[in-house]
């Protein structure tokens, strides 16, 4: 299936590891020109390299997702570079280290966790809407979590409400701009094998596994499927939505 995405701008954020690289790499070989951000500066050029090395149209944009002054003036910069900018993947995001109950979570915890997955997401969303309108399109998938569409689990209530609050932003910003030609979706991924969880135990990994329907853990490149297939010309009814993709659990078990 042709996705259509051949010419296209594309941003991602968090795109140097993980899931992030997988969603360049995805979104570049079917032909768009990827936009790669990332505080890691070193990974995030490695990255590129890597990339280009494959052929892929790339470009790299470094520094802080959650930097009003950097995002404002990066996307500004890239709609004059390419003329246009398309889609828009909010992938930035942290870890839970170390997990803590709400009665005795930091605020410093809480507002860094909202920061980097919900303030970005914000940010990033609210600069391209400009650029998308004038072109009469846009694609915009946000990174919400199965830890907030399965019930969330004890000690991460931080990272719970960011997600959540990334599945509202999604929901009420497709009303405002499905009408300029622009969906906004999130997806929520279950464990997916990349180094976040490499710290993780052979025989945590293996349970995790097997709790899941389908016997394994998600890999990158199929949740980097699901998000090219969002940003393409045949999703473009698709909008609003949270899409979980947990591998059939629909709850959130631990341990």
């Amino acid at each position: 299936m042709d996705l259509g995405l051949a010419g296209r701008v594309a941003i991602v954020t968090g795109a140097a590891h993980g899931i992030g690289y997988a969603h360049a790499r995805m979104l570049g070989a079917e032909g768009a020109t990827v936009v790669l951000n990332d505080v890691d500066a070193p990974a995030l050029a490695a990255a590129a390299q890597a990339l280009a090395g494959e052929g892929l149209s790339v470009a790299t944009l470094p520094g802080d997702a959650t930097d009003e002054t950097l995002v404002r003036s990066a996307v500004a910069g890239l709609n004059e570079r390419f003329g246009r900018i398309d889609i828009l993947v909010n992938n930035a995001g942290i870890g839970v280290k170390p997990a803590a109950a709400v009665a005795e979570l930091p605020l410093a915890d809480w507002q860094r966790m909202l920061r980097v997955h919900l303030d970005s997401t914000f940010l990033w969303s609210r600069e391209v809407v400009g650029p998308m309108r004038a072109g009469g399109f846009g694609r915009i998938v946000n990174t919400s979590s199965m830890n907030f569409t399965g019930g969330g689990r004890p000690g991460v209530a931080h990272y719970s409400a960011a997600k959540a609050g990334i599945v509202g932003l999604t929901q009420t910003m497709a009303k405002e701009v499905g009408a300029y030609g622009i969906t906004v979706n999130a997806i929520a991924p279950g464990y997916v094998a990349t180094e976040l969880i490499s710290t993780f135990s052979d025989d945590m990994m293996a349970r995790l596994a097997n709790q899941n329907p389908v016997g394994r853990l998600c890999q990158p490149a199929e949740v980097a499927a699901l998000v090219a297939w969002l940003c393409s010309m045949h999703a473009g009814f698709v909008n609003g939505e949270c899409i979980c993709m947990d591998g059939g659990r629909r709850d959130f078990f631990w341990g």
